[in-house]
């Protein structure tokens, strides 16, 4: 055992090498790593039952407690992969620790989004026999890189920021560092084990050693989004990726008119993007879109007199909104894994492929309770899902925005038909169209299954919301 640390962490993300690094870190006698023990959709690894004792299910109610059996297993120091999106429950338990290892692995932001996309279409997410190889082209989406790389910067800041405040250092490695077994002995140094390896695990091998250009088939896009990332803010993190504000790639303006929409998710989105294009006579694809700060700033300055404005929704209609797309739906935008978590680990009654001939109203209202208990949990920090954005409140969302740019006005969803035409006379566009209905498409709509139970427990969850906002009972059409 170490006389440095009683246990370690290992902050990774998805295709960084974190499985080769765990390998070679289970090679050393005194070390033992057990995966992705907080991931919050298996325990370990996939198939995994528990982890030293301690099952899913429990790990899910008290994460402390398979955290205490990791730092008190007997005769090796132990230690867990720990990625942005793990339980968030434990990653404060950990940073505020002296005795706790930290070890900071990362990579080339680019490269890891194309090896998440190869393995995403190929479905191979490890390689121990070349032969066995499986290939893919994976198309590079713009939008999709920037969140990606966005979702690291903010982890990485968050574990710099931690490791400052609490006089702490970190062990860092690069992807490329994997291959030096000397950075593997220096690592175990660190680490206080006297142990040192003379050649490294190679049962694990690199699945895609081609270069970019032979992985990506838009290859010639990729400069264009590189170059809008703002490189200059670069300096405060270890792994030199660029630092961005957390929502200013959903930013939506007009095409000509000097409009901004900020969006809370899971509020009328489409029907507002729809009355944007229809205001410059404009296909929604015209619309300006994948913002960074730097083109915001352009933006405003060359957009005198320009508005920002925000559409709220009720709570009530939200969450149902949020519940329909995100979770009950298995289709395209829907949060299949983090569906089948709600389904497996909090037992909400979701029906296992979406919606069938037998899902009726009081299944539709059970699911939807079984949701609502768990956005409670979720919101108050008691989960191992991430708090996201389609269900926090509203409120937080646009303090959020404050950051960088606050909206003019916000707007809620029932005074849409009078307020955006009102909002268009402000820059001088007296023609404005109509916003068009709105349009819920889910398999039952709020008011087949509205009640005073389902209203009390929205209320208690969104109680801010409706102080801030003035939110009332909901009135059902």
């Amino acid at each position: 055992m170490s006389s440095k640390f009683d246990y370690f962490i290992v902050f990774a993300e998805m295709r960084t090498g974190s499985n080769f690094l765990e390998t070679n870190l289970n090679a050393f006698a005194g070390l033992s790593c057990h995966g992705e023990a907080f991931n919050p959709h298996f325990i370990g690894y996939p198939n995994r039952d528990e982890i030293l004792g301690v099952t899913l299910e429990q790990r899910s109610a008290d994460p402390l407690r398979l955290l205490q059996a990791i730092r008190d297993e007997p005769g090796v120091l132990s230690g867990f992969r720990f990625f942005h999106d793990h339980d968030p429950r434990v990653l404060d338990a950990c940073l505020n620790d002296p005795r706790c290892a930290k070890i900071v692995l990362t990579r080339n932001p680019l490269d890891s989004y194309v090896s998440w996309k190869i393995a995403q279409a190929t479905g191979q997410w490890k390689l121990t026999d070349v032969r066995r190889r499986k290939d893919s082209k994976v198309r590079f989406d713009g939008v999709e890189f920037k969140r990606h790389v966005e979702e690291l910067q903010d982890f990485q800041v968050t574990l710099m920021k931690a490791l400052q405040r609490g006089g702490q250092t970190a062990f860092y490695v690069a992807y490329e560092d994997l291959q030096d077994v000397q950075v593997m002995n220096g690592l175990a140094s660190y680490l206080g084990v006297e142990d040192r390896l003379e050649a490294l695990d190679t049962s694990l091998k690199r699945q895609n050693p081609s270069p970019l250009s032979e992985k990506v088939s838009n290859f010639g896009e990729i400069s264009g989004a590189l170059a809008e990332l703002d490189r200059f803010n670069l300096s405060r993190t270890p792994n030199f990726e660029p630092r961005r504000g957390a929502v200013v790639p959903s930013y939506v303006a007009a095409a000509v008119a000097p409009l901004m929409y900020l969006p809370v998710r899971s509020g009328p989105e489409q029907e507002v993007m729809t009355w944007l294009a229809a205001l410059d006579d404009v296909p929604e694809d015209a619309l300006l879109t994948r913002f960074n700060q730097k083109a915001l700033r352009q933006w405003k300055r060359g957009h005198g007199g320009h508005r920002s404005f925000t559409v709220i929704r009720h709570p009530a209609l939200r969450a149902h909104h949020a519940f329909c797309e995100r979770i009950l739906s298995s289709g395209e935008g829907s949060y299949r894994q983090i569906r089948n978590t709600l389904r497996k680990v909090y037992k909400v009654p979701l029906p296992k492929d979406g919606p069938g001939l037998d899902y009726d109203r009081a299944a539709h209202r059970a699911a939807f309770v079984g949701f609502l208990e768990f956005v409670k949990a979720n919101l108050a920090g008691q989960t191992s899902l991430r708090q996201d954005a389609h269900w926090a409140s509203q409120s937080g969302a646009i303090r959020g925005f404050g950051e960088l740019a606050l909206p003019d006005m916000i707007i809620r969803e029932d005074e849409m038909q009078s307020y955006l035409p009102a909002l268009a006379m402000q820059i001088g566009r007296l023609d404005a169209p109509d916003p068009a209905p709105i349009q819920a498409g889910h398999p039952f709509a709020l008011e087949d299954i509205y009640d005073d139970d389902i209203e009390s427990l929205i209320s208690d969850i969104y109680q801010r919301d409706y102080w801030v906002f003035g939110f009332d009972r909901w009135k059902q059409p």
